[in-house]
């Protein structure tokens, strides 16, 4: 499963089916990429929260392990389609939502991963910054240019710096535990106990709604492993390795935010980076933050590149996206985030961050309709040709998933808290956002009652498009896979 020495190293696919003679990977490469991609500041800022909010540091430990376990099934849950369909993970909602339909969460899962890359962009500009001592804007712009290279160059590249962003994210915060430790009694702060529902499910949804997050593109990266590669540890890979690296940083931003008395707020990258001290450690720590960004902040380019070609696909008619499309998408994209960023480093950045935490109402339902219809209605038996036919199996517009969707939005609405809109019930519940919890269970549950009742056309078997070059048996194979 080792990829070969003819595979590309500029990524020459993009929306379109991975045909299995290119298949290539191994999923120890799951698990270093989403470990990667958590152990970076933002995950440590998260994990602060809960004690910035006013939880006590044990509870919002159990709480945030138990938010990290819920949230990690659903994305590795998705991540697990990767290999069986060969496709990325926003295409597949054309079966729920019609070949036109699936644009509607696509939208809006393209604006919420813009958002974030621009967020990303200002805390690793910071870093930079520091480090090359330029400005912020500088270090935006300099951080920017490494984004779109990594994009372009695509799957093979992404998964490589995953590895490296792994291996320096393990050791720098094996040096940050073991500087905080010298510095603090954990132990006196683990002894603090003061439960309140309240704060544990803050941290419950902190985490939570920090791994749902990645399920539109979880299945973006594990598309090119072979297609018998078993689910099971599709899953266990992607969702342990991004599990554990998103607890370890936020463990470490709880722990940081308890001993700042107040300092930690505001100055996070000075703040993670002064536990170290001065010279060339905290040189070496601006660069394990910048790099660390490096990670997500591709994965956010990167997904976004793959929703805006699925739309205009659907529209199109065609899943092919030449590879001078590709640069110019990915231009626009990382440009977009740059430009907010530059915009929003000192006020209006803050406000901007609420409106996408907002935006994550309106794609747990998608997450809760897909993987309900691809694991229990359809069974994994997708038309996988159909998926660029507006007039083929699943349609244009399919009334019954998109109904159900905006229900899902709809019934959440009441529990959100953002500083963006709050909710009426929020008061109610000690100020806690549970709306990723209505918005997974109660679309689940009616999508998987309609469903079973109205569903369309399911395939006796999964259908793959025939490989060019492959034998007639070996297409035969595919298309009773």
């Amino acid at each position: 499963m080792a990829a070969n020495d003819t595979t590309p190293l500029i990524e020459k696919r993009s929306i379109d089916y991975i045909p299995e003679a290119e298949r290539h990977g191994r999923l120890f490469s799951q698990f270093t990429l989403w470990m990667g991609a958590n152990l970076q500041i933002t995950a440590i800022v998260t994990g602060a929260l809960a004690v910035v909010l006013g939880g006590d540091v044990f509870w919002s430990l159990i709480g945030l392990l138990i938010g990290q376990l819920i949230g990690g099934g659903v994305m590795a849950l998705h991540s697990a389609q990767g290999p069986k369909l060969g496709l990325p993970q926003m295409i597949s909602s054309r079966v729920q939502f019609g070949v036109y339909g699936a644009a509607i969460p696509i939208v809006l899962v393209c604006l919420m991963y813009l958002g974030f890359t621009a967020t990303g962009t200002v805390l690793s500009g910071q870093a930079l910054g520091q480090l090359f001592g330029v400005s912020d804007s500088v270090g935006i712009l300099i951080f920017a240019s490494v984004i779109v290279l990594v994009t372009v160059l695509g799957y093979r590249v992404i998964h490589f710096i995953g590895r490296v962003a792994s291996l320096i994210g393990v050791v720098a915060f094996v040096y940050l535990f073991s500087r905080l430790m010298s510095q603090t009694d954990v132990g006196a702060l683990l002894q603090i106990r003061h439960f309140s529902w309240s704060s544990f499910l803050l941290a419950v949804s902190l985490a939570a709604s920090w791994q749902i997050a990645f399920g539109p593109y979880v299945a973006d990266y594990s598309r090119y492993l072979p297609s018998h590669t078993s689910s099971v540890k599709t899953f266990l890979a992607a969702g342990a390795g991004s599990v554990i690296g998103a607890q370890v940083a936020m463990v470490l931003g709880v722990f940081a935010a308890a001993m700042s008395n107040g300092q930690f707020a505001g100055h996070e990258v000075a703040y993670i980076v002064g536990l170290s001290g001065t010279g060339a450690t905290a040189a070496l720590l601006y660069f394990s933050i910048a790099f660390g960004k490096v990670t997500i902040s591709t994965l956010n380019s990167y997904g976004s590149f793959m929703c805006i070609a699925t739309i205009i696909s659907g529209f199109r008619g065609r899943l092919e996206v030449t590879r001078l499309q590709r640069l110019v998408f990915v231009l626009m994209i990382v440009g977009t985030a740059t430009l907010i960023a530059l915009l929003g480093q000192h006020s209006f950045l803050g406000a901007f961050k609420s409106f996408i935490l907002f935006l994550l109402a309106f794609f747990t339902p998608w997450s809760a309709i897909n993987l309900v219809d691809y694991y229990c209605i359809t069974r994994e038996r997708y038309d996988v040709p159909a998926l660029a036919d507006p007039n083929g199996r699943y349609g244009r517009w399919n009334l019954l998933g998109i109904s159900v969707y905006v229900f899902g939005v709809l019934v959440q609405l009441p529990f959100i808290s953002t500083k963006f809109y709050t909710g009426p019930l929020v008061a109610a519940l000690g100020d806690v956002d549970i709306s990723w919890i209505i918005g997974l269970v109660l679309p689940a549950a009616l999508y998987y009652v309609c469903a079973k009742k109205w569903h369309g056309t399911v395939p006796d078997h999964l259908i793959l498009p025939k490989e060019q070059g492959a034998s007639p048996i070996t297409n035969e194979l595919a298309a009773q896979a």
